[in-house]
């Protein structure tokens, strides 16, 4: 059980259409909120938009769910984060994780084996670069450093930049259990998707049980405050369907696996396999009601209300609201959680 619940929001992807999120994020630094977090897949990246969120706000953190690992090597994010944790004056989290073998390797050109490995690694440089207690080095295989080959005058450096912070927190998006054991050993957070409150601990209590003190959970839940509870529901379950079915491989996709974990995997299995027909609106139909309203906050203000206490029950500290643009709300969400 959390004792202290903790609120921030998730604006997801920075797109071209939609209205700049300035105004929400602002609204939700006024209010108090612990974080903002931002996304990338492949179109936007997730720091530009931070770094606009940064000038224009005072204290809330300011945080990436998630910096794909194959966007960049280990050393351009951990100058990523260094720059932005300084210019924010300490506010950065740096939410980091492997993504999928579609988008590594078909939009990266990078291979996509052994991410819990990669993943180790990639995090042991950019805490060498923050520290600066030496010349970054790595034996690899995955990294190494200096680069074993090409022209074959690499050289170890240190940082030129001394970091604000020399260990700026890392959090880590994970789905499978292995993957949030990870989280729990090396790093100082874990970023679920699609998360139900009340299946954490059956499913990844055992991944967690060696979590050190202070450990956070920040846990990104749609949220539409309505009192047209069907029409809540249907909003909810497009993201669902468009990861189950279309962020990932037919053969090959940790969303399906994870809504499978959850007690969902025929319902999963026919939601990709229309989802990859071109039938996506009856992908999204084929979406379980029960699953999109377990891992969201859907319908009247009151009915929020009560629901949020499956939140308190759990082990997450801090809710990533994502949906909500408008200060009303924002600060109606607030007083429930404060």
């Amino acid at each position: 059980m959390t004792a202290d619940l903790k609120l921030g929001i998730n604006v997801g992807y920075w797109q071209r259409d939609p209205d700049d999120q300035t105004e929400t994020v602002q609204a939700a630094d006024r209010l108090g909120y612990h974080a903002v977090f931002t996304a990338e897949a492949y179109g936007s990246d997730a720091f530009t938009p931070l770094t606009w969120y940064a000038a224009r706000t005072k204290r809330i953190k300011l945080g990436t769910a998630v910096a794909q690992l194959s966007a960049r090597t280990p050393v351009a994010t951990a100058m990523h984060a260094l720059t932005l944790d300084a210019l924010s004056g300490g506010r950065l989290i740096l939410g980091v994780g492997a993504s999928g073998p579609q988008v590594v390797e078909g939009w990266y050109g990078a291979p996509f084996p052994k991410p819990l490995a990669r993943t180790r690694e990639y995090i042991g440089i950019m805490r060498q670069v923050w520290r600066r207690e030496a010349p970054v080095t790595s034996p690899g295989p995955h990294y190494p450093l200096p680069y074993p080959g090409g022209a074959g005058l690499g050289k170890p450096l240190k940082s030129i930049v001394h970091p604000v912070r020399p260990d700026i927190p890392v959090y880590l998006g994970a789905e499978g259990p292995k993957n949030v054991a990870l989280a729990a050993e090396l790093a100082q957070g874990w970023l679920p998707l699609f998360v139900d409150p009340a299946k954490i601990e059956p499913l990844f209590g055992a991944s967690l049980a060696g979590r050190p003190p202070g450990f956070e959970i920040a846990a990104t839940v749609t949220t539409i405050v309505t009192d047209d509870l069907p029409a809540a529901l249907e909003f909810a379950k497009v993201p669902l369907a468009f990861y189950i079915g279309g962020m990932g491989a037919r053969d090959r996709n940790f969303h399906l696996d994870l809504i499978g974990r959850l007690g969902y995997a025929e319902q999963a299995a026919r939601v990709q396999e229309l989802f990859l027909d071109g039938r996506r609106d009856e992908a999204v139909k084929a979406v379980p009601d029960e699953l999109a309203d377990a891992i969201s906050l859907l319908g009247p203000i009151g009915r929020i209300k009560e629901r949020l206490q499956l939140w308190r029950d759990s082990p997450v500290t801090t809710l990533l609201i994502a949906g909500v643009r408008d200060e009303p709300t924002l600060r109606a969400l607030r007083d429930l959680v404060h």
